[in-house]
């Protein structure tokens, strides 16, 4: 009797249709890959949600760098990956993000049209473990998911130096951005992870039982003690800092008001 083949289990997510079924025909020749394909962020979650549920999950995800941008433009970064909805917007690096943090087993590999040491750090920084270009060779690619399947990390050697750049500023940035956190007290702090939640002064007030005015001072402190001058920036201050996004509302609570010697909390 022959060894049975272990066959790695890739899927391929690229909006691109040609290019994705293309990449996927190519890989599928080779004798021990097998691959699927998604033409979205959302669609590429289904597929590995319904393929967890049938105890075949994927060991690689093949990302497309430029996945859900608008007009050639990252869109923004979402505090969540949407799960739903076949045209939610979701970048490459979300979906990264997302997956190494749902599913961390599954292993990542970007693709990129171009040469670009600040974005490749930002995946690196979301989990993936490689960074590829496009119109590398079929043996090349090959390589670098077997690579990264035995815990392996893969850069273009041209990119080695701007990443480590990129990577050794966004240390200092995060690290300044952890001691400006810290300076807030720990009311200004939930009142942070709302921003970064999205939530906004009518619906942080609901959540933390407070008045709309007192949550108003409470941000302009935020603000203040952050050196920002937007909630956008103090959303983007507090990532770095690795600050989450407000938990969902205990059941029941939501919109309820409470008073507190004749004034709201």
């Amino acid at each position: 009797m022959g060894v049975p083949v272990v066959r790695i289990r890739v899927l391929v997510v690229d909006d691109h249709r040609i290019f994705a079924e293309s990449l996927a025909a190519a890989l599928a020749a080779e004798p021990d890959v097998e691959v699927s394909a998604a033409g979205s962020g959302p669609a590429a979650l289904r597929c590995l949600e319904r393929a967890a549920a049938e105890g075949r999950g994927y060991d690689v995800m093949l990302v497309d760098a430029d996945l859900g941008t608008a007009d050639g433009r990252p869109v923004p970064v979402p505090v969540a990956v949407p799960s739903d909805g076949e045209n939610a917007l979701v970048d490459g690096i979300s979906l990264v993000s997302g997956v190494r943090a749902g599913r961390p087993t599954v292993r990542t590999v970007v693709l990129a049209e171009r040469d670009d040491p600040r974005r490749a750090a930002l995946a690196l920084q979301a989990g993936a473990s490689g960074w590829v270009a496009k119109d590398c060779s079929l043996q090349r690619l090959l390589a670098v998911v077997r690579g990264v399947l035995r815990d392996e990390t893969h850069l273009p050697p041209a990119l080695l130096t701007g990443v480590l750049r990129e990577l050794t500023a966004a240390r200092k940035h995060r690290t300044e951005s952890e001691q400006l956190v810290e300076s807030l007290t720990p009311r200004e702090r939930e009142v942070l992870r709302c921003m970064v939640a999205g939530l906004g002064r009518k619906a942080v007030a609901e959540r933390l039982f407070l008045s709309p005015h007192t949550v108003r001072t409470h941000m302009q402190n935020v603000l203040g003690k952050l050196g920002v001058h937007s909630t956008l920036a103090a959303v983007a201050l507090a990532r770095r800092a690795g600050v989450g996004p407000a938990g969902p509302a205990p059941a029941g609570l939501a919109g309820d008001v409470v008073e507190r010697g004749g004034q709201l909390a």
